[in-house]
C-alpha cells in the first residue's frame, strides 16, 4: 500500500505560535480564576486573616470592601458573606467567612500553625481561638464603638465593654506570663487572631492601658516585627478605604441607626 505524503502547510509555524499564545492567555485567566480571592479591609479581623496567608507564603488576590462605603451591603458581597462583614474568602469552590473560621480553615487545608495533633492539643486550639471569637473581638469591638463612635455617651455600655475587654485582654496577659505563644512554644493561629485585636489595645482601651499587660505587649511586638506581619498590615495601604466616619459611613457600618426597634 502507498504510504500517503505528509501534509504540508506553509503556514503551521504562524498557527503554532497562535495556538501558543491562545494557551498562555487561557493558562493565565485560569490561574487568576482559581486564585484564592480575600476580601478585606483594614479592621482586626481581617488582618488576622491577611497575617496567615503572608506566614503560609499563599498566593491570593486581595479584594477591597469599603465598608465606610457600603460595600459589605452590595447584592454581590452578601451572596459571599450574607452577615455583610469582613473578611471573607473564596477558595475554588469553598466560600468560609468569620476571621477565626478562616484561620481554621486556611490552618487545616494548609498543615500550617498549627499545635501537635493530640486532643490536648486540639481541645488547648479549640478553647483559644473560640476565647478570642466569643469574648476578646465582641468585646473589644463594642468598647471602640462606645468610647469612639456612639451618637450618644452611654456611661452604663461604657463601662460595661471596657470592663470585659480588660477582663479579657487580663487572661490573655496571663496565659502569656506562663507561655511565650497562646499555645505554649509554636507560633499558630491563635497568636494571629490574639494578635489581630491585641495591636489596638490603645484604641480599645486608651492610650496608657498597654502598662497592664506586659506579657501580651510582648507578644504583639515579637509579632509585629515579623516581616509577614508588616506586609499584612501594609495591605491597607493598597486601596484608598474612606477615613471620614460622616453620615454616609454610619448609615453603612451602625444599620441599627436607620431603623428602631426597640
Amino acid at each position: 500500500m502507498e504510504s500517503l505524503s505528509p501534509i504540508r502547510c506553509p503556514s503551521w509555524h504562524i498557527a503554532t505560535e497562535a495556538i501558543s499564545i491562545t494557551w498562555e492567555d487561557v493558562k493565565t485567566t485560569e490561574d487568576e480564576s482559581t486564585m484564592l480571592k480575600f476580601y478585606y479591609s483594614g479592621a482586626p479581623n481581617p488582618m488576622k486573616v491577611a497575617l496567615f496567608l503572608e506566614e503560609a507564603g499563599l498566593s491570593y488576590d486581595p479584594i477591597p470592601i469599603d465598608t465606610r462605603k457600603g460595600d459589605q451591603h452590595k447584592p454581590e458581597y452578601l451572596a459571599i458573606n450574607p452577615n455583610a462583614k469582613v473578611p471573607a474568602i473564596v477558595d475554588g469552590d469553598v466560600t468560609v467567612f468569620d476571621s477565626n473560621a478562616i484561620l481554621l480553615y486556611l490552618a487545616e487545608k494548609t498543615g500550617k500553625f498549627l499545635p501537635g495533633n493530640t486532643p490536648k492539643a486540639r481541645g488547648e486550639l479549640f478553647t483559644w481561638l473560640m476565647f478570642v471569637a466569643s469574648g476578646v473581638g465582641p468585646f473589644a469591638g463594642q468598647s471602640v464603638h462606645f468610647r469612639h463612635y456612639a451618637p450618644e455617651k452611654i456611661d452604663y455600655a461604657t463601662n460595661r465593654y471596657v470592663y470585659e475587654a480588660r477582663r479579657h485582654f487580663g487572661i490573655l496577659d496571663a496565659r502569656l506570663s506562663k507561655h511565650r505563644y497562646m499555645l505554649g512554644d509554636t507560633f499558630t493561629i491563635v497568636d494571629m487572631a490574639v494578635w489581630g485585636w491585641a495591636r489596638l489595645i490603645p484604641t480599645v482601651l486608651g492610650e496608657t492601658a498597654w502598662a497592664k499587660y506586659p506579657n501580651l505587649k510582648r507578644l504583639v511586638d515579637e509579632i509585629s516585627a515579623r516581616p509577614a506581619a508588616q506586609r499584612a498590615s501594609a495591605l491597607k495601604d493598597k486601596h484608598k478605604f474612606k477615613t471620614e466616619m460622616d453620615d454616609e459611613a454610619r448609615r453603612a457600618m451602625f444599620r441599627h441607626l436607620t431603623e428602631k426597634v426597640a
